[in-house]
């Protein structure tokens, strides 16, 4: 029954501005964050001699659309080899990161044996080994066996696994429940047919969070390739870009780095569009048992 009577008027509602300082706090910093991506657009689409005005044009004036084709028929730039190397690293990075660690995580989940804690334990410690402290001996590895200037020893050690993925993973199967496998052990399933036919199909968040995060970790890397390759024809892009600030020109080329830096990101953000939903799910599975 309403509380107003006849010839009172209603009570008008009180103006919340929570939500609305919220919002625009939200605002501001989307704004702040897309600023470098804007100017990094913008002078992507300039020429060279609008490029070193002063104060800078935030538009240009004219659309210097070559930009992003010289990176591709320049013959000392040699952007289209170098984003090939970098899609086969990365592609071959994530086939080798999701299967070795799915496969031993899958183990260390689903099997409890005397000292696989302690086991656990040894992989998860490796975690706070920088990347220093193997690089050398990884280095005369790999020089030993001949692969020095080749993309192998970037590609080889995700097929050994890596600690944190196995973590994530091992979080994900561990909540999965015991009756599925005991159904496919009555019908016959060998071991591995519990992992490739039964975990594997249900662990579609997991696996994308873990496809992303090795992608992102491969296409980013600077300093391996710089440790293993000499040859401009192995190149990476992140090796290669920072080579295009080399005395080759005359002017820093800026606007073509920042042609090819939004080509770079292209598949990461691709990516991430296509996968985000899985991607989301997946972080909050690994943590919930």
């Amino acid at each position: 029954m309403s509380n107003i009577y006849p010839g009172q008027a209603p009570k008008a509602k009180k103006f919340d501005v929570v939500p609305l300082i919220g919002f625009v706090i939200l605002l501001i910093v989307t704004i702040a964050m897309l600023l470098p991506f804007g100017f990094m657009v913008s002078t992507s689409l300039k020429t060279t001699k609008e490029m070193l005005l002063f104060p800078p044009t935030i538009i240009p004036e004219h659309f210097a659309w070559g930009n992003f084709k010289e990176l591709f028929v320049n013959e000392e730039i040699k952007f289209g080899m170098q984003y090939k190397n970098s899609l086969i690293v990365a592609i071959a990075t994530v086939i080798g990161t999701v299967f070795s660690s799915s496969f031993v995580a899958f183990g260390f989940a689903r099997y409890r044996a005397k000292g696989s804690g302690l086991m656990f334990m040894f992989v998860l410690g490796t975690l706070m080994l920088p990347y220093p402290a193997i690089m050398i001996p990884q280095f005369l590895l790999f020089t030993k066996l001949g692969l020095h200037d080749s993309l192998l020893p970037l590609i080889l050690p995700a097929f050994f696994g890596s600690a944190y993925m196995i973590f994530l993973m091992r979080q994900f199967f561990a909540g999965m429940p015991e009756e599925i496998y005991d159904a496919g052990r009555i019908d016959g399933c060998s071991e591995f047919r519990l992992y490739w036919n039964l975990t594997l199909p249900v662990s579609g968040p997991v696996l994308s969070t873990i496809a992303i995060f090795s992608f992102i970790w491969s296409w980013n890397d600077l300093l391996a390739p710089v440790l293993y390759l000499d040859s401009q024809e192995n190149f990476t892009l992140p090796i290669g870009m920072a080579a295009m600030l080399s005395s080759k020109f005359r002017i820093a080329p800026w606007n073509l780095m920042m042609a090819a830096s939004i080509l770079s990101v292209l598949p990461i953000v691709t990516l991430f569009a296509i996968a985000q939903k899985r991607f989301v799910q997946g972080i909050v599975l690994t943590g919930i048992k």
